[in-house]
């Protein structure tokens, strides 16, 4: 009886099959974190929130002391009110009152010129007769030219106030006013920020300040999980790069998790890297990957934490 070497040729086929079949995507299971710096150091006054909690988009977090940034913000709007008082005078001009003072200040400088001009004449005629010394007509003199001088500068002064203000002094009195009104805008957006909100909505991943603590400028007050679900993290080698587009279905399995999860592919980023070492097998080696990120659906998916590995694989409807 001759041997049969079918079997034998058949369980060849299976595993050379199996050692030319797909051996998927690995990754790790990532979320968008979201991190909310403090722009302030400011100690802690109240925390709204806890960790894992669910928030929405503007809901209150925490808060930070305001009370030295308000004081900043009065003395601030209380400098552009200054500013603006004083364009708002330079722009209507000056009193009628004032205007009258300054005429009144001219009519005295004037009598008082006439009247030291007079008595230079006469001390002058004295001074021909021998009657008055030079000395005495000198000081004549100087009074005369202090009066006249107080006389200029009073009809100065009236023009000044007839004319009103420069353009240019205007221009200096709008730009001084522009610059107070931005501080009072900056230092209202950092009083707001005082109050900290989320930014999107996601799960509350970690909150680093307790309730007296003062963070420094820069440091991460919340940490958020923003998002509905998490992604996986994969790196696709260079063999199958050309295929893969956004929105390509994948089967995503989860270690510890029994049930695999339908994902989409979001994303692949357009500049190659280095293979990272968990996914290194066989020739992959020495290749490049293209990093990309698989969204997971379904609402058991939003409950995963990140950073646990997962392996990927496209789905054979999309592969047909």
């Amino acid at each position: 009886m001759r041997p049969s070497y079918l079997p034998l040729l058949l369980a060849t086929l299976a595993i050379a099959a199996c050692g030319q079949s797909d051996p998927g995507l690995p990754g790790t299971l990532e979320w968008d974190r979201v991190n909310i710096l403090a722009e302030t150091s400011e100690p802690v006054i109240a925390i709204e929130v806890g960790e894992g909690d669910r928030v929405k988009a503007g809901q209150l977090l925490l808060r930070l002391d305001p009370r030295r940034v308000e004081a900043q913000l009065a003395a601030a709007q209380a400098n552009a009110r200054r500013f603006a008082a004083h364009l708002s005078e330079l722009q209507h001009g000056a009193r009628s009152e004032t205007i009258d003072a300054a005429r009144a200040e001219v009519a005295r400088a004037e009598s008082a010129a006439k009247h030291a001009r007079a008595a230079y004449k006469r001390i002058d005629a004295l001074r021909h007769k021998g009657a008055r010394s030079q000395a005495q007509l000198d000081d004549a003199a100087n009074t005369l030219h202090i009066a006249e001088a107080d006389a200029t500068a009073a009809h100065a002064e009236l023009a000044e106030l007839l004319n009103g203000a420069r353009p240019e002094e205007l221009a200096q009195a709008k730009a001084e006013l522009a610059a107070a009104q931005a501080k009072v805008r900056l230092l209202s957006i950092t009083r707001d920020r005082l109050d900290v909100r989320a930014t999107r909505a996601g799960r509350v991943d970690a909150l680093p300040f307790r309730l007296g603590d003062q963070p420094p400028v820069g440091a991460a007050l919340v940490s958020l999980l923003a998002g509905d679900a998490p992604y996986c993290r994969v790196y696709v080698p260079e063999r199958k790069r050309a295929s893969m587009q956004p929105g390509l279905s994948f089967r995503v399995r989860v270690d510890g998790v029994d049930d695999p999860f339908d994902a989409t592919l979001r994303s692949v980023r357009s500049e190659p890297a280095f293979t990272p070492y968990y996914a290194l097998s066989g020739d992959d080696a020495t290749r490049l990957s293209w990093r990309a990120e698989l969204v997971l659906q379904g609402k058991a998916a939003s409950r995963l934490p990140a950073g646990l590995p997962c392996h990927a694989e496209q789905s054979s409807d999309a592969r047909g």
